[in-house]
Order: C-alpha cells, then sequence, then structure tokens
C-alpha cells in the first residue's frame, strides 16, 4: 500500500482507501453484517487505513459494521462519515446547527467512536455553501472533541471551490475518473494552494468503469443504476457519472481498444486517477471482497505510459466531453 497525505489534516492514508455506500452487499440486495464486516476487515489486512461511510448508507448499518470493525483493531485506522442526507425534503431551509449536531452525535452513538476523523456534509444544496453559521458549527465540535476535522462532499466544482473558502474545510470529497475530468482543472489548482485533500469518489464511474458491462446488463430495481439514471431520484452526476448508458459503452470500446489484453479496467482506471498528485485518496465501494482485491490490484500492473494516458484522455475529450464537462 502506498499512503499520501490528506491536505492539512496532516493524517497520511492510503491512496487506495474504502467506500461503504455498497459495503453490505450489492444495491438493493439488503444489508449483511457479517459480509459488511470481512470486506472491511480484508481492507485494513491489505493497508488501507480509511475509511468512508455515512450516516444514510442502509440506515446507520454501514456506519455501525465501519465502527464495530474499526474498534476491534489494533491498527490506526481514520473513519469518515457524512451528515445531512437525512433531512427531508433535502433542502437548504433544512440545515440548521440543531439538526447537524444531533447528526453528529447519533453517527458517534452508532459507530461507538469517541471522536470522528473526519465528518463531511453530504452533498448539502449549493445555498447551504454559503451560510458561514453552519460550518462554525463544526469548530465547536472540534472544541467539544467530537470531531477532528470538517470536510464537504459535493456534486458541482463550484461549490467545491466555495467550500474551500472556509478556514476549517480541510477536505473536498468529488467525482473524478476518466469520465468525469473537469476537476483537474481550476478546482485542482485552487486545492492544492488552499491545501485541501481531495477524496475521490465514484472512480469508476458507478462500475461502467470495469468494462464489464454490456447492452444486455440488467440492473436490481433498488439499484441506482435502474431507477436513477435521468436524475429521477437524486443528482444524475452520481449514476455513470452522468453519462447516458449507452454512450458510456461505446467509449468503455475505445478505452478496451487501447489495453487490448486487459480483462479488467478497474485497475487502470484508479491508475488513471492517481497519476493526478493533488488526489490524496480513491474511495471505491466494494460489495464483494473480490471488488476490493480487483481495486489493489493496480499495484501489480505496470504504470500507464504517457502514451496510453493520452489515449484515454482522447476518448474523454471526444466522447464524453461535450456532454458533461461544464455541468458538474
Amino acid at each position: 500500500m502506498k499512503f499520501r497525505r490528506l491536505g492539512k489534516t496532516n493524517l497520511k492514508i492510503s491512496e487506495i482507501s474504502l467506500g461503504t455506500w455498497q459495503v453490505g452487499g450489492k444495491w438493493g440486495s439488503g444489508f449483511d453484517d457479517n459480509k459488511a464486516e470481512h470486506i472491511i476487515n480484508t481492507a485494513i489486512d491489505q493497508g488501507i487505513n480509511f475509511i468512508d461511510t455515512a450516516d444514510v448508507y442502509e440506515n446507520g448499518l454501514s456506519e455501525a459494521a465501519v465502527g464495530r470493525v474499526v474498534r476491534s483493531r489494533s491498527e490506526e485506522v481514520y473513519v469518515a462519515t457524512k451528515c445531512g442526507r437525512q433531512i427531508t425534503p433535502h433542502v437548504d431551509a433544512g440545515y440548521t446547527v440543531k439538526a447537524l449536531r444531533k447528526y453528529v452525535e447519533d453517527s458517534l452513538k452508532n459507530t461507538g467512536l469517541e471522536r470522528l476523523d473526519l465528518i463531511q456534509l453530504h452533498c448539502p444544496p449549493t445555498d447551504t455553501f454559503y451560510r458561514p453559521e453552519i460550518f462554525r458549527l463544526f469548530e465547536d465540535l472540534k472544541q467539544e472533541g467530537k470531531i477532528a476535522n470538517l470536510g464537504v462532499s459535493v456534486e458541482k466544482v463550484e461549490e467545491g471551490l466555495k467550500a474551500m473558502q472556509y478556514d476549517n474545510v480541510t477536505t473536498v470529497q468529488i467525482i473524478f475518473n476518466v469520465f468525469r475530468q473537469r476537476p483537474a482543472g481550476l478546482f485542482f489548482r485552487e486545492a492544492e494552494k488552499n491545501d485541501i485533500g481531495i477524496i475521490v469518489r465514484v472512480p469508476l464511474a458507478s462500475g461502467l468503469l470495469t468494462g464489464k458491462f454490456d447492452q444486455n446488463s440488467s440492473f436490481d430495481k433498488e439499484d441506482h443504476r435502474n431507477f436513477n439514471r435521468n436524475g429521477e431520484a437524486f443528482d444524475k452526476g452520481e449514476t455513470f457519472s452522468g453519462i447516458d448508458f449507452e454512450i458510456g459503452l461505446q467509449a468503455v470500446d475505445e478505452l478496451k481498444s487501447i489495453f487490448p489484453k486487459v480483462e479488467n479496467l478497474a485497475p487502470v482506471a484508479l491508475q488513471w486517477i492517481l497519476q493526478h498528485p493533488q488526489v490524496s485518496t480513491i474511495i471505491p465501494g466494494a460489495s464483494k471482497v473480490e471488488h476490493l482485491m480487483s481495486n489493489l490490484s493496480l499495484y501489480e500492473r505496470p504504470d500507464l505510459t504517457s502514451e496510453e494516458i493520452e489515449k484515454m484522455n482522447a476518448v474523454y475529450t471526444e466522447k464524453i466531453k461535450p456532454l458533461v464537462h461544464q455541468k458538474w
């Protein structure tokens, strides 16, 4: 495992970490505690020391599983969770100091931890980023010893840029992958200038960048890749990075032509992300141990060549960029 610094938190964390949205099973399959604990324990066995969860993942079951495993281990493992998505309807008016304080305190109880290493606002509405009182709350929680660091998870580059203006924001979690390249511009430059840790989510474009889907692929009715392709339930950019599935398959075919001997594109896609030094860590999800080990197999591959990177970027420029670049 290789490690990188998480911005001004000064934490040294694994560059491949673990996202736990689906750690208890595939989307729509329900939550299996044993499966979740097996995946999390295996991740730690492999050197991963940063785990990202949220209070809304399986109604707190993911958070609880992460807490149980981390408390049972002797290694120092950093836990990041998120708050705010319980607010219904999910609008700016629902973001109050009182509500957010309760969510943080509930996460402490749920994980069984004395302090959260990183608490992140969970993709709040854009207007919330313009309310200093919301960000001041987390300074109070830090003084009380309930959190160590504050971060934000965002949908849009603009939200990340605004969040950086608050001194106590230490990290920004953002979608970034071969099919979502806009953050590599102004956002990365400003993050570097402000010493912001960048946590990359949705690195495989909801599995699209594994290269394992085709025209006949189907998804469970409870799987967002089935019901949220046009943003019916939440931001469209969360599903296949906002790309039309058919167009995404065509672009993946072009990526496959660059790596004709590679059956699994996932480690290649992760390598592409890691060649950006501003990235602190990537948090791919895993609904089974095999997914976790697939992600970590990038360390068995040769480094990407400049020619391969150039060709991968050309696929984005020609196939994807005109459709999505300015949307997020």
